[in-house]
């Protein structure tokens, strides 16, 4: 099959961009290449994460077996444990209900959308 489309970046809704874009430039070490209330945005390695302010934005709960499913993020980690607490150090908060046997850690960033924590694959 022939692609016709590349992705070109991911824009996440947001009650606070630029608090949320620092707190993903924090995590992921990815630069802010723009800034302001209304948008901001960071990037590495030629792909990008926007995050748009939407007026009267609620997060998702979670878990919430009665709302739809919405988008998270999956980050590979070196060491769970490091991660865990560098993110909850950084704004993160963790819920209580944690499904996958502790092969991951579900997170919620400082906004209140969730995102998991992955070990990196090995090999």
């Amino acid at each position: 099959m022939t692609a016709t489309a590349d992705l070109a970046m991911v824009n996440l809704d947001s009650s606070d961009p630029a608090a949320h874009a620092a707190f993903y430039h924090r995590v992921l070490g990815w630069e802010v290449t723009h800034s302001q209330p209304e948008y901001a945005m960071i990037s590495s390695g030629g792909v990008a994460i926007g995050f748009g302010l939407v007026e009267g934005y609620r997060p998702p709960s979670w878990p919430d077996p009665s709302g739809g499913k919405r988008y998270h993020l999956d980050l590979y980690v070196d060491d769970l444990a490091v991660a865990e607490k560098e993110f909850l150090a950084a704004g993160a908060s963790k819920p209580e209900f944690q499904p996958g046997d502790g092969r991951w850690v579900v997170l919620v960033d400082p906004i209140g959308q969730p995102f998991c924590i992955c070990p990196r694959p090995q090999g």
